[in-house]
């Protein structure tokens, strides 16, 4: 379920989550929010932490490859600076920034803001993941979204790393990582068990024939 705000004062800030797993939607479910704001005219300010380079410097991409325009940030305090005049701020990758990010998060919803965080819950291990829980537990808007496990299709909230690193932060996608089920998970790195991801193909219509019995208008 997608739990977000159907409406709110406009005087007022809050804070939402968006959390879940590697493949789970995040940033597109972000993405999706921020547009829609957008759309009603209101300031949009998207940041992500510099350390997210994977699909651009100055857009916050999905894996699904929608993006939107986006500033590169090095701290949590950075944020505040930039987002003076925004209606509703939105901050990806959540996770990557240290405990200053839930001070800041708090702050800007305490002067009016909408505050739109998306960020892996748990880490490669399955543990909480950096500040994520803490943020978790001031917002005023939950929604944890699932993928699809790689290897049994069940659902997936787990991230198995499956490439030889045991780093706290790898920045990765499908070459380093595969959404697992809770009974498929085998922290801290295992193989790859799900097949290589294809692009989607055009599906061909098929050839209709001329019926000569049909009439056409």
């Amino acid at each position: 379920m997608i739990n977000e705000p159907s409406f709110a004062p406009r005087e007022f800030g809050w804070i939402e989550v968006v959390c879940g797993g590697m493949f789970s939607g995040k940033t597109e479910e972000l993405i999706r929010r921020a547009r829609r704001a957008h759309i009603a005219g209101q300031n949009v300010v998207v940041v992500k932490p510099a350390i997210d380079k994977r699909y651009s410097d100055t857009e916050v991409v999905s894996h699904n490859e929608n993006a939107l325009p986006s500033i590169l940030v090095d701290t949590a305090d950075q944020i505040v600076l930039l987002t003076g005049n925004a209606k509703v701020v939105c901050i990806d990758e959540a996770q990557f920034f240290d405990e200053r990010i839930v001070d800041v998060a708090n702050l800007l919803a305490n002067d009016g803001k909408r505050v739109i965080v998306a960020g892996l819950d748990m880490d490669f291990e399955g543990k909480p993941f950096g500040p994520m829980p803490f943020l978790l537990a001031i917002a005023e808007y939950v929604t944890k979204l699932h993928a699809v496990c790689a290897e049994s299709g069940a659902m997936a909230n787990f991230s198995q790393r499956v490439v030889e690193n045991t780093d706290k932060v790898l920045v990765g996608e499908y070459d380093a990582y595969e959404p697992r089920a809770r009974h498929c998970f085998r922290p801290s790195v295992d193989r790859r068990r799900g097949k290589p991801i294809k692009p989607f193909y055009q599906v061909e219509q098929p050839h209709l024939a001329e019926n000569p019995n049909i009439e056409h208008t």
